[in-house]
């Protein structure tokens, strides 16, 4: 392997600048294109010039983009080709869903947030924030479908587990890194969230007992 990278030619000094560039977009987005997952900044750069500015590749590969039915988006740590949302309902008439539909109860919803913005956070600190408790079944369904994960141990009596957000969170809701999440003010003007129910336990009347509504989240 080290051998054929030592051949593989990043700098491309002997093409015109132009030509430099162009080659470099090509290599980045055929590299895109061909993986299964996001592709990441570092792995990106084992194809271009040292000198080269990934963020100005991509901005100039999103142009070329721009009025296509896919583009190239950040996502959980790298960029990924996505169709744009507007032609989901033709995909699906035409071929059906390839991804997983994943069914998700309201307070499955609602924990899962409250994991991703009070990462790390224990299942009783959980149970503090809503009032009631919070069911290891439930805890369960969120790590079977890859959202989250354990987390250190909190420095507390018996040293409990935290629970923390995956990378597989960040793909299924579109966002690049944690810093996406709108803040609680946006939430809150949408009606969305309140931070002061949510502190209080009184988000969610129907929270221990109840299935609830469920929400489908579709790729």
């Amino acid at each position: 392997m080290r051998g054929v990278e030592g051949l593989f030619d990043r700098e491309l000094d002997h093409l015109p600048p132009e030509a430099r560039w162009r080659e470099w977009m090509n290599r980045v987005e055929a590299t895109i294109f061909a993986a299964s997952e996001p592709v990441t900044r570092e792995t990106l750069a084992r194809i271009v010039g040292k000198t080269c500015s990934i963020d100005l590749l991509i901005d100039d590969i999103r142009e070329e983009l721009r009025g296509r039915p896919y583009d190239l988006v950040a996502v959980a740590g790298g960029w990924k080709h996505l169709t744009r949302p507007a032609y989901a309902d033709a995909i699906r008439t035409a071929v059906g869903s390839s991804e997983r539909a994943v069914n998700l109860t309201q307070s499955e919803v609602l924990v899962l947030m409250c994991i991703a913005y009070f990462q790390p956070i224990t299942r009783a600190e959980l149970s503090s924030f809503f009032g009631k408790e919070i069911s290891r079944d439930l805890i369960g369904n969120l790590r079977s479908f890859g959202f989250i994960a354990s987390g250190p141990r909190a420095p507390q009596p018996g040293a409990p587990y935290t629970y923390v957000t995956t990378k597989e969170f960040l793909l299924e809701f579109g966002l690049d890194t944690l810093r996406d999440l709108p803040d609680f003010e946006a939430l809150e003007d949408a009606g969305l969230l309140s931070k002061e129910k949510l502190l209080a336990g009184d988000i969610m009347p129907t929270f221990s007992g109840d299935e609830g509504e469920t929400v489908e989240i579709e790729d």
